[in-house]
């Protein structure tokens, strides 16, 4: 649990946030492969750094206080987080995913995890009755995205665990959307969070990261064992750069909220507009669930135009928001999931679940708002096909 009242001085001065040997108050990047020892089983606390590393340490320390979980660990990227997680099944074992999540958490089930017989079945998680059917006896565990990629769908991850905790499945939670600042689901009762950190948490398009929490010591003990083994570390000048972004966390997500609601209320309210997905409209699919285990809607949005506008020309009509994978800087992006983020998934999986080659996925930045609106209404004038 953190020892602050408030995520806004957690992310500043939690974890390990000074150090110690010098009082510096930011820990210093310990650029090391290894670490000289004094004797035959005489260590300073560290031997080699894909073991162990100062840097990366107050890293793990501080998202395990954000999460208030028990221990974290700090990957290369959000997939390498999730594959450990995931290296935690056996042969046999099978997983319920929510019906729309990442595309890469889609490819690395369906196309790696495969070959070890460790399959998936696609869940309505948002339907209690439905997802319990799905469990049968060789279901171990449910990864859950809520708000959920691309379509921002809403999982009541308190529910959920209930459910799944009386199976014995073992619940894990994508926060990348909402980071801890916004939503912490080990305190809703999921076991694992985990992070593409390259995200929100980084903040600034300059890092690729992952981040994963667990919330007993015995997962931790397992979890450190495969990140030591697999060797999928962060490295200590990334673990800086991340644990920078994090001291900002709070009031970028501010300013990336405010900016969010204010572009959803501009969509739901435009003639060209056929759908808007955004948990913090009323009215929204699981908006009351998402008010009571979130602190608010989040930054991710995504619509579709109606048929008589071209999404190519809105595309190339965009001058400020930029089209590119990712999301979470500070800078505007937009995407087209069913090409971009999500073109892993089969198209006859994408129709089912609703991603539709129409949707457009809108990361919602920092920038002046009149400046962000000004700039998506412009692109939306151009694309209406005369």
């Amino acid at each position: 649990m953190s020892r602050f009242n408030n995520t806004e001085t957690a992310v500043i001065h939690g974890g390990i946030s000074i150090d110690e040997r010098t009082g510096a108050v930011n820990i210093p990047i310990y650029q090391t492969s290894t670490y000289k020892q004094d004797g035959l089983g005489k260590m300073r606390g560290y031997e080699y750094s894909r073991t162990g590393n100062p840097t990366r340490e107050a890293l793990e320390a501080l998202i395990a206080e954000l999460e208030g979980g028990y221990a974290g660990f700090a990957f290369g990227s959000g997939m390498a987080a999730l594959t450990a997680v995931l290296s935690l099944l056996h042969s046999g074992d099978r997983v319920l995913i929510s019906s729309n999540v990442y595309g890469g958490t889609f490819r690395l089930l369906s196309k790696v995890f495969d070959h070890f017989d460790i399959t998936y079945t696609i869940s309505d998680t948002t339907d209690l009755a439905s997802f319990e059917s799905d469990i049968a006896e060789d279901v171990k565990a449910v990864i859950i995205e809520s708000p959920a990629n691309p379509l921002m769908t809403v999982t009541d991850i308190r529910a959920v665990a209930e459910v799944s905790h009386r199976h014995g499945l073992l619940v894990i939670v994508d926060n990348t959307f909402m980071t801890p600042y916004l939503q912490k689901p080990l305190e809703l009762g999921a076991d694992i969070v985990v992070h593409s950190a390259t995200k929100y948490l980084g903040g600034h398009s300059d890092v690729v990261s992952g981040l994963a929490v667990v919330n007993s010591a015995e997962l931790a003990e397992k979890i450190a064992f495969i990140q030591n083994s697999t060797g999928g570390v962060l490295g200590p000048f990334d673990s800086f750069l991340l644990i920078r972004g994090i001291k900002t966390l709070a009031v970028r997500m501010d300013r990336h909220v405010y900016n969010a609601e204010k572009v959803a209320e501009f969509l739901s309210e435009h003639d060209a507009v056929k759908n808007v997905y955004y948990p913090g409209l009323p009215g929204s699919q699981g908006y009351e669930v998402n008010r009571r285990q979130a602190k608010n809607g989040g930054a991710m949005i995504s619509f579709e135009l109606k048929e008589n506008y071209d999404i190519n020309v809105f595309f190339e009509s965009l001058q400020l928001v930029s089209l590119a994978e990712s999301l979470g800087g500070v800078e505007s992006l937009v995407c087209h999931p069913s090409s971009m983020t999500h073109a892993s998934i089969p198209a006859d999986i994408r129709k089912k679940v609703g991603i539709t080659d129409g949707l457009i996925r809108l990361s919602v930045g920092i920038e002046q708002i009149d400046d962000i609106l000004g700039d998506v209404a412009q692109a939306i004038a151009k694309s209406e096909r005369k």
